[in-house]
């Protein structure tokens, strides 16, 4: 199913250099499965809020959004996304959360010529031996997942790992970046188990993990997964009985489904919270306003910080020729109510900081979604996979 939203009415620019005289998004995410709450509708308010924002058009022309349900297939997307650019002329695609479906996105929009902002999809492939010279990834990465908590958990005393791993590009990427920051911390992984993807019975994988012996349980997976995997987990008694779990990718979404009784103490690395200062804050109402009180993700702030910073880049370039809009997005800093001082890096890595979380006590928590408590900021140079070390072949030796 695909919706449309157009936003500014035509207005004469002689100078306005732009394809077929508007500028169009495309919003591609899942819209009805587990990663729905991360991205989805949430997604495409965020994409509109951010258009809104700027004025409705660009050049003189008007801005329109587009969005599509990938159904977390990769030749779903790669459908839609042909569609879109050979028939419907979008010029940009946004959030695609699920790394197989980002991963395929990625080689049609470098084939095709145009933008991919990327905000829901993890995998540090897409700036790593995937990059694209058109392909940006805004909010996380695996790498800085790995590097925030893993890293934060073997300090605590969780030397020693069993991993959980959703079985495709994403859970494969994290595992192997966590395991990676697990080493390097002077832990070590004893193993791991792969389940499908938006699995609902946990059983037999959660008792291989506890019979490891593990101190520490990494949940390589995301969305309905991870709180499945929680819930199960609390059920089976796990953590009560000495091991700790390590969500690697939790959203607030997530803590919200699972309540704090059931998440408090979790530690986590989280691009964005709503909570943390008055331009969070303010961004947050207006967002929960438009979505039955809601706070929005990281994902969803992530969509609005790129898509306003697109736009920039139009507006600035003169046009919307993707080649242009790349080299200009890359000259601009980011400054929003998410990013301060931000930077894209030749491999489209923005570099931006993290922040380390732990889950409240329920105790704790003043009423809804009031859940973190930031133990850390992570600066960006800190975060991220240094340059030399992804095998982008955009990154010069």
């Amino acid at each position: 199913m695909t919706g449309l939203a157009a936003f500014g009415l035509l207005a004469g620019t002689a100078n306005a250099q732009l394809s077929g005289d508007v500028v169009r998004l495309g919003v591609l995410n899942d819209q009805s499965g587990l990663y729905a709450d991360i991205g989805g509708q949430g997604s495409v308010t965020a994409a509109r809020m951010a258009v809104e924002d700027f004025g409705g058009t660009v050049l003189g022309k008007p801005i329109e959004i587009i969005f599509a349900d990938h159904q977390n297939k990769p030749d779903v997307g790669s459908n839609i996304t042909r569609q879109w650019i050979d028939q419907d002329g979008v010029d940009v695609i946004v959030d695609v959360p699920t790394s197989s479906v980002a991963l395929a996105v990625q080689a049609i929009t470098k084939e095709k010529e145009r933008i991919f902002l990327m905000s829901g999809p993890a995998s540090s492939d897409l700036t790593g031996k995937a990059c694209s010279p058109f392909g940006f990834q805004w909010t996380y990465d695996t790498y800085a997942l790995a590097n925030g908590t893993g890293g934060a958990m073997v300090k605590q005393g969780g030397d020693s790992w069993f991993f959980l791993t959703s079985d495709y590009a994403f859970g494969h990427a994290l595992e192997r970046d966590t395991s990676n920051a697990v080493k390097e911390a002077g832990g070590k992984v004893l193993g791991a188990v792969r389940h499908p993807l938006n699995n609902s019975d946990f059983s037999s994988f959660l008792l291989q993990a506890q019979g490891s012996g593990a101190k520490v349980i990494g949940l390589a997976n995301a969305g309905g997964d991870t709180i499945n995997s929680i819930k199960q987990a609390s059920e089976f008694g796990i953590t009560q009985s000495g091991q700790s779990l390590a969500g690697l990718l939790v959203f607030i979404s997530d803590v919200h489904s699972l309540g704090l009784k059931t998440s408090q103490g979790l530690v986590i690395t989280t691009a964005f919270y709503w909570d943390q200062n008055d331009e969070t804050r303010a961004f947050s109402k207006r967002f929960a306003e438009k979505m039955g009180g809601r706070v929005p993700s990281m994902t969803q702030a992530g969509v609005y910080s790129e898509v306003a910073h697109y736009l920039k880049a139009v507006k600035a370039a003169g046009t919307d020729d993707a080649k242009k809009v790349a080299d200009q997005m890359r000259s601009m800093p980011i400054n929003d109510f998410m990013t301060k001082d931000g930077k894209i890096r030749e491999d489209g890595r923005i570099i931006r900081d993290m922040y380390l979380v732990q889950v409240k006590k329920p105790e704790e928590s003043k009423g809804p979604y009031d859940y973190y408590k930031i133990l850390r900021t992570i600066p960006g140079e800190q975060a991220y996979r240094p340059l030399d070390k992804g095998d982008c072949p955009l990154v010069k030796k």
